[in-house]
């Protein structure tokens, strides 16, 4: 019930982190991947991460923080592959550590383009194609940042988080009658490039403090939102997953 053979996969963020993760446990299990990004390069890299094990996949740069970019993403889908079928919206974006007082709007601005105003404006692009076709799943990036904000410093991402969570369960409930299941997956301590640029440096007193006593890894992540997006979870809807080794439960 995990088999996504001929299916049309859709990953933003997905050059690095969770968000490659996720192309590749999709593209293992038969999807057609298209990753959306920024840069270039590291689109290349992933679009070649998925190449070297099988699996079919294209890289288009996009800035979905743009409202004309995340259009174009989603029209060249439909033109090129006919619908899409899954979409895991994971663009985020995490500010230096600092107190509140000491953050700025452009950095309020950034923060919340990235992780609240992409998801958002690619939720929309995304259900009317899955609502036309009658079925179609996605899941949305949040954090459990989001939920209980573990660490001070990141005010504005865990706000964000929190909205993200928000504006799942309303699309969830106001789209699954039209066959469009939307969840999401709340990550804890994952070892990826934007946790490391984080600040946080004692990753040992961390991971020490988690009930698996040890950090997560962006597969993991991955394997739980491909479970999301499978017909496994086709009773699943508005739900946020914590993949987060035991945090939510302390």
């Amino acid at each position: 019930m995990q088999d996504f053979k001929d299916k049309i996969v859709l990953v933003t963020g997905g050059a690095t982190g969770i968000g490659r993760a996720a192309a590749l446990a999709f593209g293992r299990r038969g999807a057609l991947v298209v990753v959306a990004g920024r840069r270039q390069s590291e689109g290349d890299k992933a679009v070649a991460a998925l190449s070297e094990i099988g699996a079919a996949g294209r890289f288009i740069a996009t800035d979905v923080t743009k409202p004309a970019d995340l259009a174009g993403l989603h029209r060249t889908i439909l033109q090129d592959y006919g619908r899409l079928d899954v979409a895991f919206n994971n663009a985020g974006y995490q500010e230096p550590r600092a107190p509140l007082a000491e953050q700025d709007a452009a950095l309020y601005d950034r923060v919340f383009d990235t992780n609240v105003r992409s998801a958002y404006l690619s939720l929309q692009q995304q259900i009317p194609i899955m609502a036309q076709q009658g079925k179609g799943a996605i899941v949305v990036n949040t954090s459990v940042s989001g939920l209980r904000n573990p660490n001070p410093g990141f005010a504005l991402y865990s706000a964000s988080k929190a909205a993200l969570v928000s504006l799942t369960r309303s699309a969830a409930m106001e789209y699954a009658q039209m066959g469009v299941r939307i969840n999401a997956v709340a990550p804890g301590r994952v070892v990826t490039d934007m946790m490391l640029a984080s600040k946080i440096m004692d990753m040992g007193a961390v991971a020490a403090g988690l009930p698996l006593r040890r950090m997560g890894q962006p597969e993991e992540v991955a394997e739980a939102v491909v479970w999301l997006a499978s017909d496994a979870a086709s009773f699943v809807v508005g739900h946020v997953l914590c993949a987060d080794g035991g945090f939510m439960a302390l």
